[in-house]
């Protein structure tokens, strides 16, 4: 048999066989397979990490083990901050938790894109030109003036409230901070 024969042979096999394969498939047949594929990867990903986490965790205990024995400041610093982890990861639980039953009473939602850019599209024009950031930051002299005088009397009532509020804490925690309702304990004066 010539040699252009048996090609022509081989290739019309194949055509005829890769036709069957191709036509033999439905849909479910498709999706089942295409099931089994995905089971069978992610059964192949957990096995990996199971491998990774169960090869790390020996190497990562053993390495805070060795820093817990260091001693002087590394050692402390090493068991405060191995100290603070439980109650960090319990208050930040405790937080996630206390957020997702607010925002349910609340029925809140999160802002939508546009939102977001309404309030930061004067902050990221500001980066974007600094002089516009250096006006915002340090108005004129003659602008704030402007603002006070027409400021409506709610206004000027709402600053007055806040002045007292912030002279008020600052007061209550000079309290605390001196353990003494008057005045700090000073030396006497020398009169010369």
């Amino acid at each position: 048999m010539p040699a252009a024969t048996r090609a022509v042979l081989r290739q019309s096999q194949f055509l005829t066989r890769r036709t069957v394969v191709r036509h033999s498939s439905s849909t479910s047949e498709a999706a089942n397979k295409a099931s089994q594929t995905a089971s069978s990867a992610a059964s192949k990903a957990s096995e990996g990490l199971s491998k990774a986490s169960a090869a790390a965790g020996p190497a990562i205990s053993n390495a805070a083990t060795a820093l817990r024995k260091v001693g002087g400041p590394v050692g402390k610093v090493v068991s405060f901050v191995d100290s603070m982890i439980p109650p960090t990861v319990y208050y930040t639980k405790v937080g996630i938790e206390l957020a997702k039953l607010v925002v349910r009473g609340q029925n809140m939602t999160p802002p939508s894109l546009a939102t977001f850019q309404s309030y930061f599209q004067p902050l990221t024009n500001a980066f974007k030109n600094p002089a516009t950031l250096r006006s915002i930051i340090f108005p004129s002299p003659q602008n704030f003036l402007a603002r006070v005088r027409n400021a409506s009397p709610k206004e000027l009532a709402f600053a007055g409230v806040t002045a007292a509020e912030v002279i008020g804490f600052f007061t209550v925690g000079e309290m605390i901070g001196r353990m003494n309702i008057v005045g700090y304990r000073g030396e006497t004066t020398h009169s010369h």
